[in-house]
């Protein structure tokens, strides 16, 4: 069983801070991204085996050169996108995080639902970089009571945010947790398992697919020759470990993706994320944030990265990945010795569940191409203002992409891809009073606690949460004094 963190929203004081299918997942593929580097090892990514599979010392100084090479990297999470090519009718520019285009790509992807329950809007654009590496997906009906959203970013390609985008709510439905309700196990299962289920000739030729025009070809006729024939595999509870050919061997892919879904049901909201992505919510104007961002420089993160094998420099994991959670980036997840979420990376996700009450406005799940740019707290004002004129939810988020574009590319921020999702809840519950707003991290640590409102820079200086908290705009989540203590006990674990 997995711990919770129980806490209590309502009765919290808030000083704010002045402001300055039915459904659709899509992988808003306006261009072909970079899919070469799936299929080989990240030219920059550090070992933790040796050919024979012997540890290598990763704690050993590093000579000049080699400390020359890691400052060269850059600061985006893109890291082999000095590798990248682009048509030669696309003129570009590169820049330290990667290559950018001369002209951005504003063309964007929108979309609008809703059901009894609330309603959403959605918009994604590819902007100043030179592939479009976001997914998302938008399931208002997952079942009869239960919604879905998730945004997916891309990092070294677009192919496993895109797997994400037509997998993982799939795989929460199928878990036997989520028969029972336990939603929060069943999707933290979905995160391991896409990791599981890109390995293998199954995996491999599902990423072809969802790959480039050479790879897709690749795989839909590898589709053709190995697997599985009509009913043998519609009753087979695993038909993707079962799956050979003579991609049977295959490790997963190199390239990987943050994830951070929303999952309602009822009253109930549980927010799941791995790596930098975000959720947040308006409850009366105010920004709470539901998620964390994963990076290297935690405390948390950078024991188990050490205990691993790995190691952090510069802010990045082996000198390469500035996130210390993703699905996917198989080259950092290979010790066969600990589990999934022991690796030097791993794809567990932090797990917030929520009750809802009349004064929750809406949710906004985006990827950190808005957060480089807007507070929680600016982003709720900006919307709220917007909502006062326009109906339309995704048009409100078009004009925050618009509002987080960069005049140009050389500034860094407002130069990323950009997915935004904001769902609106219809007023169907009644007014916060008492609420238990639980949570539970993947340490199995079970408190009590309160949380504070969100803010525009946050990192949770620990994970194993004595200390749990959601902070508001305009706090520091670092200062201790901003901390609320918590009554800790161990939560049940599975045997």
């Amino acid at each position: 069983m997995v711990g919770m963190v129980f806490a209590d929203l309502s009765s919290l004081s808030i000083n704010p801070i002045p402001s300055s299918e039915e459904g659709s997942f899509c992988d808003t593929d306006m261009d072909e991204g970079r899919y070469n580097n799936m299929w080989g090892k990240a030219s920059n990514s550090s070992d933790v085996f040796g050919e024979n599979n012997e540890s290598i010392d990763l704690n050993a100084s590093l000579n000049e050169e080699d400390e020359m090479n890691m400052h060269a990297l850059g600061s985006g999470k893109d890291t082999n996108a000095g590798q990248s090519k682009l048509c030669a009718s696309e003129r570009s520019v590169h820049f330290e995080m990667g290559i950018y285009l001369s002209t951005p790509k504003t063309d964007k992807f929108s979309e609008d639902g809703e059901n009894s329950r609330l309603s959403y809007g959605l918009s994604s654009m590819q902007g100043w970089r030179a592939t479009m590496e976001d997914a998302h997906a938008a399931i208002p009906d997952l079942d009869t009571s239960t919604s879905f959203f998730g945004v997916y970013d891309g990092h070294g390609g677009k192919v496993v945010a895109k797997f994400c985008a037509k997998y993982l709510h799939q795989q929460v439905l199928k878990h036997e947790a989520y028969l029972v309700g336990d939603i929060g196990t069943s999707v933290q299962k979905a995160f391991f398992r896409m990791d599981e289920m890109m390995r293998g000739q199954r995996g491999w030729r599902e990423l072809a697919v969802l790959g480039d025009k050479i790879n897709k070809f690749s795989g839909m006729i590898e589709g053709l020759i190995w697997s599985p024939r009509s009913g043998d595999k519609s009753d087979q509870v695993d038909d993707w470990a079962f799956e050979e050919g003579p991609h049977s061997d295959f490790s997963g892919p190199t390239s990987g993706s943050t994830a951070c879904v929303a999952i309602i049901r009822g009253n109930q909201l549980v927010v799941a994320n791995a790596g930098d992505s975000r959720c947040i919510i308006s409850r009366n104007g105010q920004a709470y944030n539901l998620s964390r961002d994963h990076k290297p420089d935690l405390e948390a993160e950078r024991d188990r990265i050490s205990k691993a094998g790995g190691f952090v420099i510069a802010g990045r994991v082996n000198g390469s990945l500035n996130l210390a959670r993703a699905i996917g980036d198989m080259e950092f997840k290979q010790n066969k010795f600990l589990p999934a979420e022991k690796q030097i990376l791993t794809a567990n996700p932090d797990i917030n569940i929520v009750e809802l009450c009349d004064d929750d406005e809406f949710i906004v799940l985006a990827c950190d191409g808005i957060w480089d740019c807007l507070s929680g707290q600016q982003l709720v004002d900006f919307i709220r203002e917007q909502m006062k004129s326009e109906t339309k939810l995704s048009v409100v988020c078009e004009k925050v992409l618009d509002r987080c574009l960069a005049p140009s590319a050389a500034g860094g921020e407002g130069c990323d891809n950009m997915t935004m999702i904001l769902v609106q809840f219809k007023k169907l519950v009644p007014a916060c009073t008492s609420t238990d707003d639980k949570s539970f991290s993947s340490e199995n640590v079970q408190t009590e606690s309160k949380p504070m409102p969100a803010d525009e820079k946050f990192v949770f200086a620990e994970e194993v949460q004595t200390e749990s908290e959601l902070t508001p705009a305009g706090t520091s989540v670092d200062e201790k004094s901003m901390s609320l203590q918590t009554k800790s006990k161990p939560a049940e674990t599975e045997s």
